[in-house]
């Protein structure tokens, strides 16, 4: 299964002000998860950012905020998944596409359960590997692999770019690999 822009959503989970300090390397996650947000931008992929109790946590790390507010959809939770807050339930479903792109905090807690539902409801999910993290290294790479181990694509935005991009053809290719592959 290779991406594809017009049946993938990016789905930007809870990179918030007053967790992200909390987060193991969450200076390159925040950073990769700008990139992979600008790419989609470029791409007009449909873009979906939540909160996990704003009130709490703070709102989204303004670098990415100001990325996000001007093209994606912000949706508040308190459930730990995406798929099941029921203020959103109906929503989130509508919008996504056949193929989920994920980013985001925590990756043994909201990503992993988002993650799961998920496959669970027949989504095609892909976790970019660089852009998501935990307070511990251990954590992510746990619940990365039981993300892999129920089906989910572990990738690396490359991955998601090039696949996104399909050939050097792409009259973005040029902009997208001189700004955001290093």
């Amino acid at each position: 299964m290779t991406l594809d822009t017009h049946r993938t959503t990016l789905l930007v989970i809870d990179i918030q002000a007053k967790l992200a300090p909390a987060i193991a390397e969450s200076e390159i996650v925040i950073k990769e998860c700008e990139d992979i947000v600008q790419v989609a931008q470029l791409l007009e992929v449909e873009t979906i950012y939540t909160e996990q109790y704003p009130k709490g946590l703070g709102a989204t790390v303004p670098e990415l905020k100001s990325l996000l507010e001007t093209s994606a959809i912000r949706l508040e939770k308190l459930s730990f998944s995406c798929m099941s807050e029921r203020r959103c339930h109906a929503k989130i479903r509508d919008l996504l596409k056949p193929q989920v792109v994920v980013c985001g905090m925590e990756t043994h807690v909201c990503v992993l359960q988002t993650v799961l539902e998920l496959i669970d409801e027949g989504y095609e999910v892909f976790v970019i590997e660089e852009a998501v993290s935990s307070r511990t290294l251990k954590n992510k790479q746990l619940a990365l692999a039981r993300m892999e181990a129920a089906g989910a694509q572990i990738i690396s935005k490359e991955m998601a770019i090039f696949e996104w991009l399909g050939s050097a053809e792409h009259p973005r290719f040029k902009e997208i690999s001189k700004n955001f592959v290093r």
